[in-house]
């Protein structure tokens, strides 16, 4: 989910609660929130209409776990999904356009590793040891729950040139849900995700002040 989904999260989350009973306090919807924000807001939801409806199960509130547990949402499986978007999108669009994909973590991922042109110079024996670097680098942020910045777009081979010479380069192409991309493009930053400034002139040494007579 991206933050855009809040509201609609928090509406979802406090009905179901009221069923069952307890309405979810704030500090209580923050945690729900922080336990499932990593998942798209309709597995969520279908997640829960399919609790509240089990003949087993349903007569208990549900947690986090139970839903997560519904969706399959352990990470190796979220990190094969992510990998297998990037992969697809690689061999069909190619890194000479610039991408958004329905999934910010990927967009971050990415990032850590050189970016998407950069995926462009890898080679077939390359390939194996770059897609478990992303799922060992996607599964960590899963599973510390992580909502990290990341940068709108993933920029292509063809942008990079152009905005080197000054140019504009082309809207970037929506990889996956349009809905949930257009929401990652609308949730990214502009600007660098290290910080790098020049730092101030260093100040001149003070002499020692000298206390007593002088020799």
């Amino acid at each position: 989910m991206v933050l855009a989904d809040y509201d609609d999260f928090v509406e979802m989350v406090s009905a179901v609660t009221e069923l069952y009973g307890k309405p979810a306090s704030e500090h209580a919807l923050g945690l729900w929130w922080g336990a499932l924000a990593p998942y798209d807001l309709r597995a969520v939801r279908q997640a829960f209409d399919r609790h509240v409806r089990n003949p087993d199960s349903g007569q208990f509130p549900p947690k986090p776990a139970d839903l997560i547990r519904m969706m399959g949402g352990t990470t190796q499986d979220a990190a094969l999904v992510a990998w297998g978007k990037v992969d697809r999108a690689l061999r069909v669009v190619g890194t000479y356009r610039s991408v958004v994909f329905d999934d910010a973590l990927v967009h971050r991922v990415l990032t850590e590793m050189g970016g998407w042109a950069v995926l462009g110079t890898k080679t077939d024996d390359d390939w194996p040891f770059v897609g478990n670097e992303f799922q060992n680098r996607y599964r960590g942020y899963r599973m510390r729950n992580e909502r990290p910045e990341y940068p709108a777009v993933l920029l292509g081979l063809a942008d990079a040139q152009n905005q080197q010479a000054g140019f504009a380069g082309q809207p970037p192409l929506l990889i996956g849900d349009d809905v949930r991309a257009q929401q990652v493009l609308a949730g990214g930053t502009d600007k660098p995700l290290l910080g790098i400034a020049q730092a101030g002139a260093l100040a001149a040494p003070v002499a020692p002040k000298r206390i007593g007579r002088t020799p």
